[in-house]
């Protein structure tokens, strides 16, 4: 799988660290907007990481600035992004198979490196689960496409 990660300042170890590990799982990793340790704005990585996903040019993203809150909700204004927060591995199962969430947002003050790896370990491993979730998922695009999301059918096909 392609995997397109950013991070700002605040969030740069934790991506050197994660990248090798993801590519060492036989992942393709593309860094998009690397800090380089220096300060910069996490919107420019969130909005790279994210059009790298909704283009095709990765399959999932992962994000990291400090509380990972502003990272997600950047990326979340791309269109075809599901991008979501997480803490722990439970979320990060339940943003997969309930969410089909195709962007991980970390926060690398709260989460230890340790934990961020097992983290997307759990995140890259959990399919969605469709069904109910599949509705769902189809009454977020409905909000993208900016439709009311109570007019979407119960049976409606993912546009």
């Amino acid at each position: 799988m392609t995997i397109a990660l950013g991070a700002d300042h605040r969030g740069d170890a934790a991506l050197k660290a994660l990248a090798p590990q993801l590519r060492s799982a036989g992942h393709t990793v593309i860094i998009l907007g690397d800090c380089h340790g220096q300060p910069c704005d996490y919107p420019d990585q969130a909005y790279d990481v994210a059009q790298a996903v909704s283009h095709g040019k990765a399959q999932r993203g992962i994000l990291i600035c400090g509380s990972g809150i502003g990272v997600s909700i950047a990326a979340n204004k791309v269109d075809g992004i599901r991008a979501g927060l997480v803490f722990d591995e439970i979320a990060a199962a339940m943003s997969r198979s309930h969410n089909d969430c195709n962007v991980l947002c970390l926060s690398a003050d709260t989460t230890p490196a340790k934990e961020i790896l097992t983290i997307v370990d759990v995140w890259l491993k959990t399919p969605f689960e469709g069904g109910r979730h599949e509705r769902r998922v189809k009454k977020i695009a409905a909000i993208e496409r900016g439709k009311d999301p109570r007019t979407i059918p119960m049976d409606a096909t993912v546009q």
